[in-house]
């Protein structure tokens, strides 16, 4: 489930020396954008630290000064990407007095927006994932931001008797929040299943609510 209160940020690996001036600051930032870019473009394995030293307009051993190796900046990309899926709302004024439903629905349009935004790069960091502990953790950081977040919820919605009682909300929060993450990679990395963005958001609150007995509002 996306970020909702009924739905971690990755922790960064960083183990070249950071930057101690400004400038280099701003270039180390530059090899990131850089490097999105050319995972985007190339895919991990394909990538080469000298498109990226490229693409930030520097010399190829400039890269080395800021980062060991494509791995690590890789992990640095995944991280960024993984910090944007859990960034709350720009506004939540207008969550006040919503009904469970809808909140899932903005969370669900939320969570499937911005994965579609980036969806190359999801790709990317979704097989890396597979093999790389770092990339995985950060992954799985993600998913445990969402389900502690469903979890309380969750809870709060069985005591005021919104949701049935039988379910066990940590279970709950795990499995409807994995299923909302295998169905954005299956849609939007794998193009196994062709729908619009509103049928997308419908049919995941659909499900998510009549799994956790939410009477349609």
């Amino acid at each position: 489930m996306a970020d909702t209160e009924v739905a971690g940020t990755a922790g960064a690996v960083r183990t070249g020396p950071g930057p101690r001036s400004r400038k280099g600051v701003l270039t180390r930032a530059r090899l990131i954008d850089a490097a999105k870019v050319v995972f985007e473009r190339d895919g991990f394995l394909d990538a080469r630290i000298a498109d990226i030293a490229d693409t930030a307009n520097l010399a190829p051993g400039s890269f080395y000064h800021y980062f060991e190796s494509k791995e690590q900046i890789f992990r640095e990309v995944a991280e960024a990407q993984e910090e944007r899926l859990t960034a709350p709302a720009e506004d939540r004024s207008d969550d006040v007095g919503v009904t469970p439903t809808e909140r899932i629905r903005r969370a669900n349009r939320r969570y499937l927006e911005r994965y579609r935004d980036e969806a190359a790069l999801m790709g990317v960091i979704e097989q890396v994932s597979r093999y790389d502990e770092h990339v995985n953790a950060a992954r799985m950081a993600t998913m445990k931001h969402f389900a502690e977040r469903a979890e309380a919820a969750i809870e709060r919605l069985q005591a005021e008797g919104q949701v049935d009682a039988r379910v066990q909300p940590a279970i709950a929060a795990d499995a409807l929040g994995a299923m909302v993450a295998r169905f954005a990679e299956l849609w939007l990395v794998q193009n196994a299943v062709d729908c619009t963005m509103d049928t997308a958001v419908d049919q995941m609150t659909k499900l998510l609510t009549n799994a956790l007995g939410i009477s349609a509002k």
